[in-house]
């Protein structure tokens, strides 16, 4: 479940299978969102858990992750920021962008 912190919600990423339609909440640990604060820092964690070694970049098992920063919400300036992450067909490898 979410915990309300600071009158904003966190603790509910949305999975979505486009193979399949699927669509469900993943609740994680609060501990995950400590241990890799912000967009790009969950974004990998939950990348190198669900892509496996090896998988296509352009293939099915690749996954993208569309994640906000931690301070996202807030009146702190700079605060909006998204960002994108995958395997990247250009190098196999981790790619992203933030906007």
């Amino acid at each position: 479940m979410g915990k309300e912190i600071g009158g904003g919600w966190q603790g509910k990423i949305l999975s979505v299978d486009v193979s399949s339609g699927e669509i469900g909440p993943i609740a994680p640990e609060i501990d995950l969102y400590r241990q890799h604060i912000g967009g790009v820092g969950l974004g990998a964690r939950i990348l190198y858990d669900r892509i496996p070694a090896g998988a296509d970049p352009l293939g099915p098992e690749n996954a993208l992750a569309v994640l906000t920063g931690p301070m996202t919400g807030t009146n702190f300036p700079g605060c909006g920021r998204i960002s994108l992450c995958a395997l990247s067909p250009l190098t196999g490898h981790w790619g992203q962008a933030s906007m």
